[in-house]
Order: structure tokens, then C-alpha cells, then sequence
């Protein structure tokens, strides 16, 4: 971490939101930053080339969660901005229909993507198994892929660029010889591997995992340091700011 910290000039801090810098709620929109956390990044803005949040989300939803000047979101995955061909159609009407399978789950619409949630169902693992049967064909007839999260999935174009490309053309664009990453979701999968790829490239990486009870396995044994839950990500970048 201290080769990161004499990096900082160079180096960029690219961070995930929900289980990451806030807590797992039921809604979304209950979602706050940790204690520390808005304070946090304002020191790291001030030291490091870039601080970044690349979420799941739109970005004005965490421009109003972490009013922090200099702060980037990149929104939806980092599809927000993103310079990509005209996106399919989103099959909004359809996507509900199918998401009655399962009488909790919701539909949101985030311009990119469509999410459908399913955190209220009292059997998720059923839930899950109802809606991908349900969702795949709607996915299919209009030119999307399913991608799943954390008790969501979503639909989204096929073969866009997500975490990982957002993380990926952002380091390049800026020239970045130091890159930390932290997530805690199957979607920051895709981060870690844009880090696999700069490090060949000679840059220092880091791949923080944020441990929470639905953490994906493979994200904690691809990390080079596991931190509990975003109390303790806020505690490591405390340490770096």
C-alpha cells in the first residue's frame, strides 16, 4: 500500500458502492454511504490522480449519496458515457410481465439497462430460478444478455464493456501507473480482471474484496487483500489518504 501511496500522482482508487461503500439494504433507494466514507474520498481526491465510483447505478443517484467535488461516477457499469454503437431497445413492458412470476420482484429502469429485484422475495434461490426462466427469452427476442448481481438481474447489451472496460479505458486515458480496485459483487469480477490486464501492462494493482455474507467466492480468492464489509474499506482508504 505505501508503493501506491508514492504512486498517487500517477495511481487512481476505483471503488464500488453498494456493499462496498454502503451497506446491503432491502430498496435501493434506503442505500447511504458508511460513516467516514464522503469524508474519506474527499482526502483521496486531493492526493490521487483519479478517484473514482463505478456502479451499478445511474450516476446522479451517487452524485447526491457522495457530494464529493472531483469525485467521477461512472454509472451503470460504467455504460453510462460509455463511447459504444446505439444501444437495443429496452423491454420494459416485457420485463414486468415476465418479473410477476415472482410477486416481490420489481423492474428498474436505469436507461441502460433494465434491472429486475428480487431482495424482498422470502425464497430468493426459488425467486432466482423462476425469473432467469422467465427473463432469458425476454433478453433473447430483444438483443440482450442476462447478467446477475446481488439478489438482481439485469438486461443489458450484449458485449459492452461493463466494470472492467470502464476501469480499463479510464486507466489508459490518464496514463495511470497504480490502479486499487474495490468490490464486493460478481460484476467487480470484472474489475479485478482489467487489473490482471494492467499489471501486465507494469502497473501496480490492487484488488481489495469487501467480505460481506454474499460476497462470491471467487472475488474473495482473487483478491490481494479481503476487508470486512465497507466499514473496513473505509478504514484501509483512511489509511491511504
Amino acid at each position: 500500500m505505501e508503493d501506491l501511496r508514492d504512486l498517487a500522482a500517477r495511481a487512481g482508487i476505483f471503488l464500488d458502492f453498494d456493499g462496498s461503500l454502503a451497506e446491503i439494504v432491502p430498496h435501493p433507494e434506503l442505500a447511504e454511504p458508511v460513516p467516514g466514507a464522503v469524508e474519506v474520498l474527499a482526502g483521496l481526491v486531493r492526493r490521487y490522480r483519479v478517484v473514482a465510483v463505478v456502479t451499478g447505478r445511474r450516476a446522479d443517484e451517487l452524485e447526491r449519496r457522495l457530494p464529493v467535488p472531483g469525485l467521477r461516477v461512472l454509472g451503470v457499469y460504467g455504460l453510462e458515457g460509455a463511447p459504444t454503437a446505439a444501444a437495443p431497445a429496452l423491454p420494459l413492458e416485457e420485463a414486468r410481465a415476465a418479473a410477476r412470476v415472482v410477486p416481490e420482484a420489481w423492474v428498474e429502469d436505469k436507461g441502460a439497462t433494465l434491472a429486475v429485484h428480487y431482495r424482498g422475495s422470502p425464497e430468493p434461490a426459488g425467486a432466482r430460478a423462476r425469473l432467469l426462466d422467465a427473463l432469458e427469452p425476454v433478453a433473447r427476442s430483444a438483443g440482450l444478455e442476462v447478467l446477475e448481481g446481488k439478489m438482481v438481474i439485469e438486461l443489458a447489451p450484449v458485449g459492452r464493456p461493463r466494470k472492467g472496460g470502464a476501469v480499463l479505458r479510464l486507466a489508459r486515458e490518464l496514463g495511470l501507473r497504480g490502479v486499487l480496485y474495490g468490490g464486493d459483487d460478481v460484476a467487480d469480477r470484472e474489475a479485478f480482471a482489467a487489473l490482471d490486464e494492467l499489471e501486465r501492462d507494469g502497473v501496480l494493482v490492487v484488488r481489495v474484496a469487501v467480505e460481506g455474507p454474499e460476497t462470491p467466492s471467487e472475488l474473495l480468492a482473487a483478491a490481494d487483500l479481503v476487508v470486512a464489509g465497507p466499514a473496513g474499506l473505509v478504514e484501509l482508504l483512511r489509511s491511504l489518504a
